[in-house]
C-alpha cells in the first residue's frame, strides 16, 4: 500500500491573507465593521429597535426599524445620524451619504 504524505496544506493565515486581497471581501468586511458602530451612533434605546441592514449604491445604508414610529423617529434624526456616522466611516474609508429607514425588513432574530 503507497503512503499518502499532506505536506501542501495551507496555513490559516495564508488563506485569509489570500480572501482579504479580494476587493469583495474587504468590502463586505469593512461594511460589517461600519454596522458594529449603530448602537454608538443611534444610541441604546434605538439600538434596541433598528439595525443596520444593508448598503446599496450610492453610499446609502439601509437600516431595519423595529416599526413605523421608531423609522420615522430615525428620519427625524437623519442629519444627526449622519454626522455622528462620520468618524467612523471616515476610519474606515467608507463614506455614507444617505440612510434609509424601512420598518420592512425588520426581521426578529431568535436568541
Amino acid at each position: 500500500m503507497k503512503k499518502i504524505l499532506y505536506t501542501k496544506f495551507k496555513n490559516v493565515d495564508d488563506i485569509i491573507s489570500e480572501l482579504m486581497e479580494k476587493t469583495e471581501i474587504k468590502r463586505a468586511v469593512t461594511r460589517s465593521n461600519l454596522c458594529k458602530f449603530w448602537g454608538k451612533v443611534a444610541g441604546e434605546k434605538f439600538a434596541k429597535n433598528s439595525k443596520p441592514y444593508s448598503m446599496v449604491k450610492g453610499s446609502i445604508m439601509v437600516i431595519a426599524c423595529k416599526t413605523p414610529t421608531v423609522a420615522q423617529e430615525l428620519m427625524l434624526r437623519k442629519t444627526q445620524l449622519l454626522s455622528k456616522f462620520q468618524p467612523y466611516a471616515q476610519s474606515l474609508k467608507i463614506t455614507v451619504k444617505d440612510l434609509r429607514f424601512d420598518a420592512k425588513k425588520w426581521v426578529e432574530e431568535n436568541d
